[in-house]
């Protein structure tokens, strides 16, 4: 499997974008992962990238997005930190992602048993942490269901507010990035969101 080209990236859409990530993932979920030669893409990528994706997830070492949608050397942008949330440098990576390096989908990936959700549900604070549990917050207060044990022993509770937390990034996203909000009413990109299920190893996309 060869990586991407300036050709074949400009050839895509964002909705052939997303169906090569759902075909990925398939194949990570049923372990038949495709044979790639990665020092061959690397030798590939050694003068330029084409990316034809972004995707911005949580810091978990189960999440890694190459692994997860059965990509190689050059095919994707990683942004990770813990909670999948979206600040002003985020912004400005996706910004120059999408702009400059013509990836064609921005994917907002939560996953599930999320510690920093976990951490957000139960309000923990130190240090810096205490900063990113804030914005995380906004997600908890907006999840009405279930209306008793709203703290991290409650699952249900918990993997609402990480799905919430999802749809508050994609709109913080496209609130805040003037960029990013104009390529995507002229139909160059794609935002979506997704949920990581850490036992199956499938995504649930939302559209």
């Amino acid at each position: 499997m060869r990586t991407h080209t300036k050709e074949t990236q400009a050839n895509l859409t964002p909705e052939m974008a997303l169906q090569i990530l759902k075909e990925g993932n398939a194949r990570f979920a049923q372990n038949v992962n495709m044979n790639r030669d990665l020092l061959q893409q690397l030798s590939e990528t050694s003068e330029g990238q084409f990316p034809f994706a972004v995707i911005l997830s949580c810091i978990d070492s189960r999440t890694s997005a190459e692994l997860i949608f059965d990509q190689g050397l050059g095919d994707l942008f990683s942004i990770r930190i813990a909670g999948n949330i979206a600040d002003e440098d985020i912004l400005g990576s996706m910004e120059f992602a999408c702009k400059v390096a013509g990836a064609k989908i921005i994917v907002v990936l939560g996953h599930t048993g999320c510690g920093a959700i976990k951490s957000a549900c139960d309000n923990i604070q130190f240090g810096n942490f205490t900063a990113l549990v804030k914005k995380l917050r906004i997600a908890v207060a907006r999840v009405r269901d279930p209306a008793t044990n709203r703290n991290s022993q409650n699952s249900e509770f918990v993997e609402n507010v990480a799905r919430e937390n999802v749809f508050e990034t994609i709109t913080h996203i496209k609130h805040k990035s003037e960029v990013l909000r104009g390529m995507l009413e002229n139909f160059q990109i794609a935002i979506v969101g997704g949920m990581y299920d850490t036992q199956t190893g499938l995504v649930d996309f939302y559209q």
